[in-house]
Formats: C-alpha cells, structure tokens, sequence
C-alpha cells in the first residue's frame, strides 16, 4: 500500500544574476522493501532475508522535486530521497496480506506478531512512550508563591512538532495574567484578548463567563486595563516583546508571536499554503486570532472556576489526561527532523553548483544517503531526537512470551533517581489498560510498565472537519467570525 501526500516545504535560494530558485515539494510516495544487489538489480527483500544477510528492511522513498528559476519552471521530477524502515507486519511490509502458508515460505513464523523493524540484521523494537500529560488540553492546578496560592490554568500546545506551554493564572490581587514562549514575563490578561481583536468590555467578559461571581472577578480585571483598542493591545504586546524599538517593528514582532507562539495548535484554522498577500488572508488571521482569544476565556474560566470551589484541580497521573507516543508517533518526529535536514542539504548543494556557474539539476543535488543516515542511527542507538535514550531496544527473544511482553513495553520519561511516588502508584484509572504486576523492580518501578493483555490503544481522529460539523449540528454555538 502506497502512501501520498503533500509536503508544504519550500527551499529558496539566490542563483545568477540575483534570480531567486525555488524548489517545490510535491508529492511523496513510500514503495515497497526493495534491496539491491552487487550487479545493480532489484528484488523484493523479506523479513528472513535481511536477518541472514545483516541487512536494513527499508524502502525507498520517492518524492516529486520541482526546480524553479525565475519565470522558468522545470518538469517535475520524481526521485529516490532515502530509504524509510519498514515494521514487520505494517501495511508497507512485504508479508502483508500474506496467508499462513505463504509467510512460512518466506521463512516466517506465521505466529510471529510482527511490531519490530530490522536494522542491518538486528531486530529493533520501539519503546511506547509515556508522555506527561496530554496536549492542547486545559489542565488546573495549585502553586506557591511568597507563600501565596497561586491558581494556574496551563495547556501544552502542540503544532507539527512544536510544543508551547501557555499559562494563565490568578495572583493574590486576583487579575488574571498570561504567559506562553518568546514572552518574558507576564501580559495582563484583558490586553491580550483586545490584541487578539475583542475590543468591548462585552465581548471580553463573554468569552470567560456569565456567571455572577466571575463577573465580579472580571470588574477588576477590566478596571486595570491600560488598552482599548485592537492597535493598543497589539503594542502592548509589542512594548513587552521589544522594548526601545520602533513602533512598526514592535508591531510586527507582536503580531508574528502572537500568530505563531500562542496556542499555535489553533494555527490548524489557517487554509493550507495561504500566504500574506492572498484574498481573505487578513480575514482569516483575524479569524484565528479571534478562537485564540475564545480558548483564552475558556483557560480563564478555568481558573475562576477552581478558585470558587466549583472545580478540582486535575489529576496528572489520571490516564485520560496522559497520551502515549507509539511507534508511529516517534518516526514522525524523526522523519520531520530528517526531512529538515534534507532540504538544508539540497539548499547548500544547490547554492554551490550556483557558485561554480554549473546548471542546477535536482538529480544531483539530492543525495539520499543523508536522509538514510538520519533515519537508521537512531534506530540503531536507541538515541532519539529531544535527547531520549533507549527508546529503541534490542528486540528480546527467549521466547514467544518476552517477545509479546517487550512489544507491550511502556516507559516513562520521568528521572529514575526522583522517588516520584504518585507516579509509580498503580492508578485506578490503569484497569483494563496496563498491566498491574508487570513491572522491574527497584528505581525503575513503576516507571516501566506493560500494556494488558486486552488493551486497545486508540489513535487520533484524522479529519477534525467532521468532528466539528458534528459538534454544530448538535447544537454547539458557533463562534462570531468562524472561518468555518
């Protein structure tokens, strides 16, 4: 089964006479494990053979490269950009949709669960991670500060790889204040939201609640707001971001962290490849702005709420507040920064040949043993991207039980030397889910776990347009300027 889709990178570079080249990124298509022998001839590759032979089970990626120069656009080019491991018994795999039969004759055992991949002879399998807590979901809590309670209301936000923390809290004067990356220090709530496009009072105390009491709360928030415009909380934000600048960079700058740096899973709203300058793009910032200003409220609400008794705070170690990261999450991750590193590599060698006055030619500025190099090290390590180790292991074959038992494995990221009681405590909400007794002993206790033996992991909903047409035709109201 063949995969597709459109990569949205574009790799820009200066050639002759100051003509920008652009190469486009079009469609890329994962083939089948091929290996190709000493004469320069191809044949399928199976599980057994690469075992024998120490080789990797990887196929080869073909992605279309369009080479750009000016006004002159030259043909698309399909070409090989690397070679992508394949787990044994995915969709990619050569044994799939095989019968019983047939897989003994390709020297397999037709028990075998598969999950693993084979790198240069070696089975690797991949360790489920057991992320901290869940993204893009509001999450409340307690904190000490001058021996003050602090009520906080935070949201890992996650966009392609990028992860921002997003803080809203209540000091002791009880006003609100915000913080997220790029920002030091704390933004007034209420300034924020007139930035993101609320401008009345109004439409500010509505996007956090009705309620009475937080109303109340809400009086002193707008009382020491020092903006009443869109353009004055914009430099607000931007007096914060770039002190002693001009007005118009200091504009700019907040208007791209605030694009960019706050709650940027809501970034998803924008349609994909518009850039500035196209029909309806000003409207639909404005758009997105205007739900990130809405989720702020609801973070808001949060907080009042558990500062009135009307919320507990949440449970951490609760598991529906927890998301693991299995194999597939953990090779998007290491494709994207892979991927990265290809187009930096093509950049360079492009701008070299342009250097040298020789024609540009996509053939050969892709070399695809560096996207190779990038997949297959850390497979074969265990040392991941973000600074994880031992994320993948030596696949554990004394017998049919060790080997459904490593496939089930689950680490925490959390250190080893910190007591971490909560932690390592059996959860009631881990019934059903992970395994009760199945777990090392000493300073990894209860940070290795085991999946049960009936346990289904789900994965995450693909198209989102159909969970929110569902939402509105149940009755969900819909926000006043939705791009939808």
């Amino acid at each position: 089964m063949n995969e597709q889709r459109v990569i949205e990178t574009d790799i820009e570079i200066r050639g002759k006479s100051n003509t920008p080249v652009w190469v486009e990124l079009g469609k890329i298509e994962v083939r089948k494990p091929l290996v190709r022998e000493a004469d320069g001839s191809q044949g399928d590759l199976f599980p057994s053979e690469a075992r024998l032979r120490n080789l990797t089970y990887a196929a080869p990626i073909q992605l279309e490269l369009t080479l750009v120069q000016g006004e002159d656009r030259q043909e698309p080019i399909m070409t090989t950009i690397g070679q992508l491991p394949i787990m044994i018994g995915s969709a990619s795999c050569n044994l799939f949709g095989m019968s019983d039969d047939e897989r003994v004759l390709h020297g397999e055992d037709p028990y075998d669960p598969g999950g693993f991949f084979i790198v240069n002879g070696t089975e690797r399998v991949l360790m489920t991670l057991d992320e901290d807590l869940a993204s893009n979901k509001i999450m409340t809590e307690f904190t000490e500060r001058y021996n003050e309670r602090i009520y906080v209301a935070k949201v890992f936000s996650q966009y392609r790889g990028y992860r921002a923390l997003v803080v809203v809290e209540r000091n002791r004067k009880n006003l609100l204040e915000v913080s997220f990356p790029s920002v030091a220090g704390h933004l007034k709530f209420v300034d924020l939201m007139r930035a993101l496009g609320m401008v009345s009072d109004h439409d500010v105390v509505n996007a956090v609640s009705t309620d009475e009491d937080i109303l109340t709360f809400m009086m002193q928030n707008l009382e020491e707001s020092e903006c009443d415009s869109v353009d004055s909380g914009v430099m607000y934000v931007g007096k914060k971001l770039a002190p002693n600048q001009t007005r118009d960079y200091q504009r700019k700058r907040a208007e791209f962290v605030l694009d960019n740096y706050l709650l940027p899973h809501l970034n998803y709203l924008m349609p994909f490849g518009m850039k500035e300058g196209d029909e309806g793009y000003r409207e639909t910032v404005e758009s997105v702005r205007l739900a990130k200003g809405h989720f702020l409220g609801r973070m808001a609400e949060a907080c009042f709420d558990l500062v009135l008794n009307k919320r507990r705070i949440d449970d951490k170690d609760h598991y529906s507040n927890k998301r693991l990261k299995l194999a597939g999450d953990l090779m998007e991750d290491l494709f994207r920064i892979s991927l990265n590193r290809l187009t930096r590599d093509i950049k360079y060698q492009l701008e070299r040949a342009s250097m040298r006055h020789r024609d540009l030619s996509i053939g050969t500025a892709v070399r695809a043993d560096v996207l190779t190099e990038r997949l297959l090290h850390p497979l074969a390590t265990g040392n991941w991207v973000g600074g994880r180790t031992g994320v993948s292991q030596l696949l554990d074959r004394v017998d049919h039980m060790s080997v459904l038992s490593h496939l089930r494995r689950v680490i925490s990221p959390l250190s080893r030397s910190q007591p971490h009681f909560e932690a390592r405590d059996l959860h009631p909400t881990q019934w059903g889910r992970i395994c009760p007794s199945e777990t090392p002993e000493g300073p990894n206790c209860g940070l290795v776990k085991n999946f049960a033996q009936m346990v289904e992991v789900s994965k995450g909903v693909t198209d989102e347009e159909e969970v929110i047409r569902i939402l509105y035709s149940l009755g969900v109201d819909q926000i006043k300027g939705d791009v939808r």
